[in-house]
């Protein structure tokens, strides 16, 4: 076993047994969620729960409506049906303060949506004062702090421009940790790095996963999903085809559909033929 596999498992067996408080256990409950764009249905009735301290990987093809899914957690995408909700606060009440719930999200996309016009230090801070209220000095200690904890910190008076893109996906997760979510949501954060680059934002999100923070990741990185992971769910469709551990999501998947996928993903030469020695579809 490795270190880091070590760890994870001393984190899932506290994960485990942990006091939690009264009521519900869910981060995220999501129930009966549809997402048209137009005549487009790209989600076809999902439900899904998170509970808090758990680390959950999305999967599945491109179109198949993990990004959506994950956009419609953080009402950045509004369902067209069934509903979303974050520790029992419902999102979609029309009479709740979204956006004071949504500051207890974080979110990292593919791409890093830093201010270039603004240094490390300045990204981290400004929503911290201005949405947060904190004073200049608090949001800079709170943001030295989070850059530590990333592997940045000597970096906190350069511009995004002079970051490679491993380091400014990494400055992008301090800027959402340092807002003090209780939710972390990744949609394919290593998608838009050279492979050389992308270890180092896993190794981040690792780090965040032995602390105990509850996350939800689309990713196609199934070897971080099968370390890290306690559920994996594969979607295609617009639907929810399998879901759990990750040994059985990835190793021994049950529905066809989930094999085809990971076998193209997992072994792409092998994929160009199927078992019977038939092309595959």
């Amino acid at each position: 076993m490795t270190a880091h596999n070590g760890e994870a498992a001393v984190r899932k067996v506290k994960a485990a047994g942990q006091d939690e408080p009264a009521g519900d256990e869910a981060a995220i409950r999501v129930e009966g969620l549809h997402k048209s764009f137009g005549k487009l249905e790209v989600l076809k009735g999902v439900d899904f729960t998170v509970r808090r301290g758990e680390v959950v990987c999305v999967i599945g093809p491109s179109g198949s409506g993990k990004s959506t899914l994950l956009r419609c957690v953080n009402l950045l995408e509004e369902p067209t049906a069934g509903s979303v909700s974050l520790s029992g606060t419902e999102l979609t009440d029309p009479d709740v303060d979204i956006d004071r719930v949504r500051r207890r999200i974080g979110i990292v996309f593919q791409s890093f949506n830093l201010f270039p016009h603004l240094s490390v230090l300045a990204n981290l801070t400004i929503a911290q004062r201005r949405v947060l209220g904190r004073s200049k000095d608090e949001a800079e200690r709170i943001a030295r702090a989070n850059l530590r904890r990333v592997g940045v910190a000597e970096k906190e008076s350069v511009y995004p421009a002079q970051l490679s893109g491993g380091q400014q996906q990494r400055v992008a997760i301090a800027r959402a940790l340092s807002m003090d979510p209780e939710l972390m949501l990744f949609d394919e954060p290593t998608s838009a790095l050279d492979p050389e680059l992308v270890g180092d934002v896993l190794a981040v999100m690792r780090r965040l996963a032995d602390e105990g923070m509850t996350m939800m990741v689309v990713t196609h990185e199934m070897s971080f999903a099968r370390e890290v992971a306690d559920r994996v769910v594969f979607m295609d469709g617009g639907v929810i085809v399998e879901e759990g551990p990750p040994n059985r999501v990835i190793g021994d998947p049950q529905h066809q559909r989930t094999r085809t996928f990971l076998r193209r993903v997992l072994d792409p030469a092998a994929a160009e033929v199927a078992e019977d020695g038939a092309p595959l579809a």
